[in-house]
């Protein structure tokens, strides 16, 4: 009975470091390494090129969920937001607790609106002013920062349709 007590405490321990670890956030330093399905993005400006590593939402699912519920996200990150078709579309931060730069990109991958520093958890709409065919989310502040603005461009296979 006594081998038995000593083996339920080493799963109990066990269970509860793996439930600890997996709830504790990761450290800016690991979640810079680059995860499976980034693409490259690049944006140019007056200011020069701009790399970033992009997860794509590509399906009506993806877009919904977007960035909700994330904590963190590094400054080389974002997200590129894949409408389909050339439309005017509208954004909200719902659930989304880091405040974003929103670029709101034309089909031939010009940006037309930057969205700046969007408030988290907000339910206002956020229009793009004209039809576009994506949106791209970066941290916010990181278009002010690096001087991007209107008229620039991206390059990413989406615009080369």
């Amino acid at each position: 009975m006594q081998a038995s007590g000593r083996w339920l405490r080493l799963v109990l321990c066990g269970t509860l470091a793996l439930v600890v670890a997996a709830l504790m956030p990761a450290s800016p330093q690991a979640q810079t390494v680059p995860a499976a399905g980034l693409e490259p993005l690049t944006i140019v400006s007056a200011s020069g090129r701009h790399v970033f590593q992009v997860e794509v939402m590509r399906t009506p699912g993806q877009r919904a969920r977007g960035l909700m519920h994330r904590q963190f996200m590094p400054a080389d990150r974002g997200m590129l937001f894949d409408f389909e078709r050339t439309e005017p579309v509208a954004m909200w931060m719902q659930n989304t607790y880091i405040s974003l730069d929103m670029l709101f990109i034309r089909a031939d991958g010009t940006v037309a609106r930057i969205a700046q520093r969007t408030e988290p958890l907000s339910t206002r709409t956020i229009p793009s002013g004209e039809p576009v065919l994506s949106v791209l989310e970066v941290n916010g502040g990181i278009a002010e920062k690096l001087g991007i603005r209107p008229g620039d461009k991206v390059e990413h296979p989406l615009f080369r349709r």
